[in-house]
């Protein structure tokens, strides 16, 4: 039998799919392993190309197969999809796999380490929180709404709701509302208490890690936004110019040209979503301290003139993630010139 120097694994829960070519790419083996037998099998093959799809459990396996001496690589599934011949099945994605892992122009993702898989995990678990606090809020302003009580935009207004709903002299809820409320308000409160004591977390590790305290120097950017960064962004090296990270954001326009005619639409929204919005808010927070700054750069305030807000706000959030990438790749502090003093950011 010819020796296998390239694998395809494509993952799932239990049940895995693996085919192996030789150095010619001709197919030696194509079968399934249960999950138990995954590294038995690797353990037995002599050191070769293994290629798999980036997913949820791809960093552990990336991990525990490199161990045993494979050159593990990433790639992105929507880059794999190409190479499936026909239909959709386990044995079509291992070979499309085998075969996408060997193109020479193939980008793959960086495997990340179990620090950073923690340290994202934290920032999603935050996220998730804040969807669930703003859907617990928007509940209690739309039930409140019902009954014509209402309070002012933000968050910091719904102590002012909550406090009509714990108000048993308040004669506007009637009492099987005001008991089913409270229990909303309930879950707003220990919502908040959760969100605070992971955002002092992630500020703690800013302050601790070198890299974070660099990337908070920079306007519009801060703590959670560096450890955004760190947690998602594992080597920055891969990218080869600032040009490419900012479009590996979605922040640069998605082309569509054809016939030598160049036409460019919004953004193109790729790459991590929570990434970008928090560049886009640190961005919108900058924006709102330009305007009657006199020290202000003026290709912002020139931009701002000619330009809506929110157009302004992506350019910025684009030269933001420009510079993130150059400070984590050269070294150094971002040099404030004071144009954007007082800007706070995420």
């Amino acid at each position: 039998m010819k020796q296998i120097t390239t694998i395809g694994l494509d993952l799932a829960k239990n049940v895995f799919q693996i085919h192996g070519a030789d150095g010619e790419g001709a197919p030696v083996v194509n079968r399934k392993l249960r999950r138990g037998e995954v590294l038995r099998f690797f353990e037995r093959q002599p050191p070769c190309l293994v290629g798999m799809e980036a997913c949820g459990g791809s960093h552990h396996w990336a991990r525990e197969i490199s161990a045993l001496g494979h050159d593990v690589r990433l790639i992105p599934p929507i880059y794999v999809k190409p190479f499936v011949k026909r239909g959709k099945t386990d044995a079509a994605d291992a070979e499309a796999i085998s075969e996408a892992v060997t193109r020479k122009t193939m980008r793959f993702v960086p495997i990340k380490s179990v620090d950073q898989q923690a340290a994202a995990m934290v920032l999603k678990t935050r996220a998730l929180l804040v969807r669930q606090q703003t859907q617990a809020i928007n509940a209690l302003r739309a039930h409140l709404s019902e009954l014509g009580v209402i309070a002012g935009v933000g968050p910091a207004k719904v102590a002012a709701l909550i406090e009509i709903v714990r108000d048993e002299a308040d004669t506007r809820l009637p009492k099987a509302a005001r008991f089913a409320l409270a229990e909303i308000a309930v879950q707003i409160e220990a919502l908040t208490k959760q969100i605070g004591k992971l955002e002092r977390e992630i500020v703690a590790e800013a302050k601790r890690d070198e890299d974070m305290r660099r990337l908070t120097t920079i306007p519009g950017v801060g703590a959670i936004t560096a450890a955004s960064v760190k947690a998602f962004v594992p080597d920055p090296d891969g990218f080869k110019s600032a040009r490419h990270f900012a479009a590996w954001l979605g922040l640069t326009p998605k082309p569509h040209s054809s016939g030598g005619k160049e036409r460019l639409g919004g953004i193109s929204k790729m790459g991590n979503p929570m990434l970008r919005s928090l560049l886009v808010c640190g961005a919108t927070s900058v924006l709102r301290h330009v305007k009657g700054n006199e020290k202000a750069p003026r290709w912002l305030t020139a931009l701002l003139a000619r330009r809506p807000f929110k157009v302004v706000a992506i350019a910025l959030a684009n030269k933001m993630a420009r510079v993130i990438w150059a400070l984590l790749t050269k070294g150094g502090t971002y040099r404030n010139t004071g144009a954007t003093a007082g800007a706070t950011g995420a």
